[in-house]
């Protein structure tokens, strides 16, 4: 049986080997930089990196079908490969809306250019406003007032299929921009603002809900939105409700209510990679979500 095996994979060797050309390595390293692009581009430090996990364990178990069938396990070969086509539809389905929402980026003008060419500009240095102060007097006023807000901090996570779908600023970040975007009587104040690079790139943005059964019924839509991102990304959801004036931010699904402006600014600051976060800070946000969780 192992005799066989491994003439299996002899054979598929010394085909590679005596096929093998200088144009084979040149469409190798073709194919292997579009799939290394792609993945940086769009894969990398998102949930789906996940899913690419995947992936690689249903391309394992379909060799692993075949290999089982041609040492005569026919009935165990029959059955993973069933199995991977089950998962493989499966997927289609259960994606189906990201899958959507892809291809809607795909078809977007200019998307090539953005692809190879955008750089990501980051302001740390060379910011001519104080990041920071603006957001947190546009969240002042805010809760003082109770309007509703939304804020997602995207963490170069290459969410560009939700922050592309809403309204395109691309405008630096000020309070009066932000109070603007959130005025009851605007369009885009029902939507999510993005800020990415110090900026803010999008705003009335549809964020996915959370599916969560157990979630309470105290939580409104923004909440439930900003918990639903989270779930999916690794993005934080600065949320200020309508109802009492409270704000939160969401991070891996978890909600955290902030009782002042201080502890507020601090974490703000640490989510925009404008002050690093401690050693100390880390184990104590840790030692936050993993009491939590066990809640």
């Amino acid at each position: 049986m192992i005799e066989t095996v491994l003439a299996f994979i002899q054979g598929i060797v010394g085909q590679l080997k005596w096929s093998l050309t200088w144009v084979n390595i040149v469409e190798i390293l073709i194919i292997a930089s579009t799939l290394f692009l792609f993945y940086q581009r769009f894969i990398k430090n998102t949930s789906s990196e996940k899913l690419v996990k995947g992936l690689f364990i249903l391309i394992f178990m379909w060799i692993m079908s075949e290999v089982l069938t041609l040492i005569n396990l026919s009935i165990l070969g029959l059955f993973f490969k069933g199995l991977v086509t089950v998962i493989a539809l499966s997927l289609i389905v259960i994606f189906q809306p990201e899958l959507r929402r892809f291809l809607g980026y795909l078809g977007q003008p200019g998307f090539i250019g953005k692809t190879l060419f955008s750089k990501n500009h980051h302001a740390a240095n060379d910011t001519e406003v104080d990041i920071i102060k603006e957001i947190i007097e546009a969240i002042k006023y805010l809760t003082k007032t109770k309007t509703g807000a939304l804020i997602v901090f995207n963490k170069g996570l290459s969410n560009g299929v939700y922050s592309d779908v809403g309204t395109r600023i691309d405008a630096i970040i000020s309070t009066e921009l932000i109070l603007t975007i959130f005025h009851p009587n605007t369009p885009l104040h029902d939507g999510a603002m993005v800020i990415e690079n110090n900026k803010i790139q999008s705003a009335g943005v549809l964020l996915p809900l959370t599916e969560d059964p157990k979630l309470s019924w105290k939580y409104g839509t923004r909440h439930r939105a900003a918990i639903g991102m989270s779930e999916v990304s690794e993005a934080a959801c600065l949320v200020v409700s309508e109802e009492t004036g409270d704000v939160s931010i969401c991070m891996d699904g978890l909600l955290k209510k902030y009782e002042d402006l201080k502890t507020l600014k601090e974490d703000l600051e640490s989510i925009l990679g404008i002050k690093k976060v401690t050693e100390e800070a880390d184990i104590k946000h840790r030692n936050l979500l993993d009491v939590l969780r066990w809640k």
